[in-house]
């Protein structure tokens, strides 16, 4: 039974929340504060987090970026609670590490159905690898122990965007289409847009390329899609 954690300043969405989650055959437990949270987390990782944006500080966004900055917490999945549902808040939860953004007012059998879609992503992952290296670009992605390096240099990224590098690399020089890195990275379950792809490629360059705004590695083709450009490859 998977454990997911639920936190928002409200106790009473909480409640909501968390018993939906287990009629739905979820394990819970209920913050309503970011600080009980974090405390959790250091004695039980949960396999995901339902969070809330606008709690007294620290506030969800800066939870979820702290828990994106640490190897240990990196990879479980976090969905963002708000409502704040404006395209650009959408944007900078992706960019902060959210795997998905959920708007107030919300239908608990939507929530269900987007936590099994983050969990099963996440466990599709896990199970998928033939070759245990990648490299090209100076860029070395070791599947097994999920690392980037960048010749010597060690770079942290998020779940999302190293699945997100991995089909890139493993088909370099072919185009691929947004809806395909959406379908193969996020799951045909995911509720967004193809504007979540733009968001992550973005962080992505931010990270290894040598300069992001003129990037080398990472092109766009536009009105299609993108491709990683080095020696490398494969098949989706």
């Amino acid at each position: 039974m998977a454990l997911v954690y639920v936190t928002d300043d409200e106790p009473n969405i909480c409640q909501l929340v968390a018993f939906g989650l287990k009629d739905g055959g979820f394990e819970t437990a209920i913050f309503t504060d970011g600080n009980s949270l974090l405390e959790a987390i250091a004695h039980r990782k949960p396999d995901a987090i339902i969070l809330d944006w606008m709690m007294p500080p620290p506030d969800g966004l800066t939870i979820c970026r702290s828990l994106r900055g640490v190897k240990a917490t990196a990879r479980i999945p976090i969905l963002l609670l708000t409502a704040r549902g404006a395209e650009v808040d959408k944007v900078l939860g992706l960019e902060m590490g959210a795997d998905d953004y959920i708007v107030k007012p919300f239908g608990i059998k939507e929530v269900c159905a987007r936590v099994r879609a983050v969990l099963r992503r996440t466990e599709n992952h896990n199970l998928i690898t033939q070759e245990e290296t990648i490299s090209g670009g100076g860029i070395m992605v070791d599947i097994v122990s999920h690392t980037v390096k960048k010749g010597e240099h060690s770079i942290e990224l998020t779940a999302k965007e190293f699945d997100l590098l991995v089909i890139l690399m493993r088909n370099a020089g072919r185009v691929l289409t947004r809806d395909t890195l959406l379908d193969n990275v996020w799951g045909v379950e995911y509720f967004g847009d193809t504007r979540t792809v733009d968001v992550h490629v973005r962080y992505l360059r931010q990270k290894i390329e040598d300069n992001a705004d003129t990037p080398q590695l990472l092109q766009t083709v536009r009105g299609v899609g993108y491709k990683f450009v080095g020696e490398s490859g494969g098949r989706l």
